[in-house]
């Protein structure tokens, strides 16, 4: 029976759901446990699960990832959660040296079947270090796949994927919209594929992609721009961003011959870079204008006073549609 849940109430489901079906499956983290962690992403969890199966942690990233690690190895599924995703940088070292390597390391005999959940991105109002959208850092890294919902829907059935993959999973769960809205999500365990973007508008215009809290940003402004012009823009969630869906992109830029990527971390080195390149390198002669970028400022996010106006807004959006159409 499906019901209509938040992001955060989704995520919190997959959680219960695989600590059931899967007695290797574990929870670590800062506070997950008495507390139900910094937005109760695991509120009730100890107390239906006891503290073997969700485990509340000391305040050090790297050896939270590191004890992750090392369960893997040894046959358990760890699910760590990281409160905030700058709070990461001190277990980069596990993440990027360890986990990322080991089935390399090991020429393929040990894998870390492991989750890393995080929340990410500005929107809420956060101080400093609480609003970073650094995903670039993992999808440069070979070993890792980094996944981003940005729905309920979603978040439930690519955190079971995630959960149930044989390789480290970074999981990136935009704050902005946690509790932004509800939608209908089926009870039970569903999966939805990782590496697979989705076609979340049919258009033929302008090809948009984003992912996160973008996502809806940017479909806002694909319907504004239709109101107000006509143009249709083709609106796809990329969802994983390692590995990337490379086939979904390439065919939805031949359909439409433009694009416009939408992220909200910093424009220089982000994704939307290796998205250009590969548009360039697939697509290039499909193509009628050059591809934009509307993406956050090559500055630290700003604290709440400024926020909106770091952020990508629908205006900047609109506004990249129109320069690329008339182009």
């Amino acid at each position: 029976m499906s019901r209509e849940l938040t992001m955060l109430q989704a995520i919190q489901e997959a959680l219960d759901l695989k600590l059931a079906d899967d007695e290797r499956v574990v929870l670590l983290g800062e506070d997950i446990g008495v507390n139900g962690g910094v937005f109760r992403a695991t509120d009730g969890l100890l107390a239906k699960y006891g503290e073997k199966r969700v485990i509340d942690t000391p305040l050090a990233e790297s050896g939270i990832i590191g004890t992750a690690i090392g369960m893997a190895l040894n046959g358990m599924v760890p699910v760590a959660e990281i409160q905030f995703l700058a709070f990461i940088f001190p277990g980069l070292e596990q993440l990027l040296s360890h986990a990322a390597r080991m089935r390399h390391r090991t020429r393929g005999q040990f894998g870390v079947p492991m989750v890393i959940r995080t929340p990410y991105g500005a929107g809420i109002r956060g101080p400093e270090l609480h609003s970073e959208s650094v995903e670039a850092f993992f999808a440069h890294t070979p070993g890792l796949k980094v996944v981003v919902p940005s729905s309920p829907y979603d978040a439930k059935g690519l955190l079971i994927s995630a959960i149930e993959d044989p390789d480290p999973v970074v999981f990136l769960e935009p704050t902005r919209i946690y509790r932004a809205f509800r939608e209908e999500v089926p009870g039970g365990l569903y999966r939805v594929p990782l590496g697979q973007a989705k076609v979340v508008r049919e258009g033929e215009d302008l090809s948009i992609f984003a992912w996160g809290s973008m996502l809806r940003t940017a479909l806002r402004a694909a319907e504004q721009i239709e109101q107000e012009r006509g143009w249709r823009c083709e609106v796809i969630d990329l969802r994983t961003l390692y590995p990337l869906d490379r086939e979904t992109i390439i065919t939805s830029v031949q359909k439409t011959g433009r694009a416009l990527v939408v992220h909200e971390a910093h424009k220089t080195a982000g994704l939307g870079a290796e998205i250009i390149s590969l548009i360039n390198d697939e697509a290039l002669l499909y193509l009628r204008a050059p591809v934009k970028r509307i993406a956050g400022f090559d500055v630290p996010v700003p604290m709440f006073s400024v926020e909106d106006d770091y952020l990508p807004t629908e205006a900047r959006i609109r506004q990249g549609i129109e320069e690329t159409i008339l182009f």
